[in-house]
């Protein structure tokens, strides 16, 4: 049975996530931890729940998702995990956050690049990468069937998608992941990159960029 830890880091609100099994092994999710403040309550949290960390996954290489893979990849001792097509994001992530106004430590460089359709695993459970670009081009979504749970990143949120007027967005390629993204189960539970929890089903009748294209 997978359990789930959520944190909301930085100044753009990026939600964290945890993700454990029986086993007590964990992935982490989108490390986007930004001080020593926040860096400070992630690793609390994990000791608290006796888990071992055993790789940190990026569902995309946009700066305030990898604010905190310099600390996690160091502290744990653990590789990134992320698609090949976003890796300039994660090379040019200090002048993107300049540009932004926010600092941030160069995050390492991933050793390990996921594909449509791969099994990113830990203890007795796995995720399975979706390919869902159009907000940048190497996006991924993290499924698990039997849990019927769906970590989206910024592809799918809350009544809303995640934004293509960035380089490298791409609004009919978007579109084209929503509606893979459709085809789950409604009663999946979404797990956002920012803002707050809802299913497939939900957005299905309550997302307009979704009844659009439906």
């Amino acid at each position: 049975m997978i359990k789930i830890l959520k944190f909301e880091f930085n100044p753009i609100e990026v939600n964290t996530y945890v993700v454990y099994d029986e086993t007590l092994q964990c992935v982490i999710i989108d490390a986007g931890c930004s001080n020593d403040y926040e860096n400070e309550i992630l690793q609390k949290a994990i000791a608290e729940h006796n888990l071992k960390p055993v790789k940190l996954i990026c569902t995309h290489g946009h700066f305030d998702h990898i604010m905190g893979n310099s600390f996690v990849c160091k502290t744990y001792g653990i590789n990134t995990f992320m698609h090949k097509n976003d890796l300039e994001n994660v090379i040019n992530a200090t002048s993107h956050g300049s540009y932004f106004g926010v600092n941030i430590i160069q995050p390492p460089t991933p050793y390990n690049f996921v594909s449509d359709g791969d099994e990113v695993t830990f203890g007795n459970s796995s995720l399975k990468v979706l390919f869902t670009h159009g907000h940048t081009q190497g996006g991924i979504c993290l499924y698990n069937e039997s849990n019927q749970l769906l970590f989206s990143g910024d592809t799918l949120f809350k009544e809303c998608v995640g934004r293509t007027d960035l380089p490298g967005g791409d609004y009919d390629v978007l579109v084209g992941s929503l509606q893979k993204l459709m085809l789950l189960p409604d009663d999946t539970k979404v797990y956002c990159g920012h803002g707050e929890e809802t299913t497939i089903g939900y957005e299905k009748k309550a997302n307009p960029f979704v009844i659009k294209m439906i």
